[in-house]
């Protein structure tokens, strides 16, 4: 059986891949623990300077698989507070800078992973989506908090209300990524992005970092809160969800 999730190391800097390139790297009970342990694990390596959290083509992360969802909802776990159980925890966490590097479609509770990242950098080959709404669950891994800040409260809206696509342009023009580039240059690119701070005096980094992530929360933080109250309230069907499932994947693939 192949490795859920890749990784290497070189040149003190950590590339983390999602490895379920058959289910568009969903994200099934397994790939979270092994994403969230594979971060924690990199934060904690003293070895390591930067990390780079990417997918293995042709997606970055299709969301919540929804299979699982749809048996018995055992992977909706969200922003739990164990890093081992969610990589939405980890990367909340992690006090070394993240770059996304997203490759592909990036949807969901992918696009929450690709928010938590520190900044973006997008292939031309990705889309970016929310579809909640369509599957029938809250959000729980900071859609509602972070897409807001990015893309301003009225663009998050009709993104998470229509659970309609943007692509790779429309993101940057939103402010959503920082770069787009051809899909043979992303993990070059962000291998360059991620060398360039490695060479930069670590501690400052991470204080800065730190800063940055602080002064975000002093208003996020009741926003967070907010969000998992919805999240704990809401009662997932999961005989619903697996009615859906078809109707919502092919849907995505035809705006894609």
């Amino acid at each position: 059986m192949a490795e859920l999730v890749l990784i290497e190391t070189a040149d003190r800097v950590r590339t983390v891949t999602l490895n379920r390139p058959e289910a568009r790297n969903a994200l099934s009970v397994a790939l979270q623990r092994e994403a969230g342990a594979a971060l924690a694990a990199a934060d904690d390596d003293a070895a390591v300077d930067v990390v780079i959290l990417t997918g293995a083509d042709p997606a970055f992360c299709a969301g919540l698989d929804l299979r699982e969802l749809g048996r018995d909802a055992s992977n909706l776990v969200g922003g739990a507070d164990d890093p081992a159980l969610s990589p939405f925890a980890a990367l909340w966490r992690m006090s070394k800078p993240v770059i996304g590097a997203i490759n592909g479609p990036c949807v969901t509770g992918g696009f929450e992973l690709a928010l938590a990242c520190d900044f973006l950098i997008a292939s031309e080959h990705a889309t970016f989506g929310d579809t909640h709404a369509r599957v029938g669950v809250m959000p729980a891994g900071g859609m509602s908090v972070f897409l807001p800040r990015v893309v301003g409260v009225r663009k998050a809206k009709e993104m998470s209300l229509s659970g309609n696509f943007v692509g790779a342009h429309e993101a940057f023009a939103r402010g959503l990524v920082n770069h787009v580039v051809p899909h043979a240059e992303l993990l070059p690119a962000a291998r360059q992005l991620a060398a360039d701070i490695a060479g930069n005096d670590q501690a400052a980094v991470r204080n800065l970092k730190r800063l940055y992530d602080a002064n975000e929360k002093v208003s996020a933080g009741e926003a967070i809160e907010q969000e998992q109250e919805f999240f704990r309230a809401w009662r997932v069907d999961p005989a619903e969800i697996e009615r859906r499932r078809t109707a919502i994947v092919e849907r995505g693939r035809g705006q894609q």
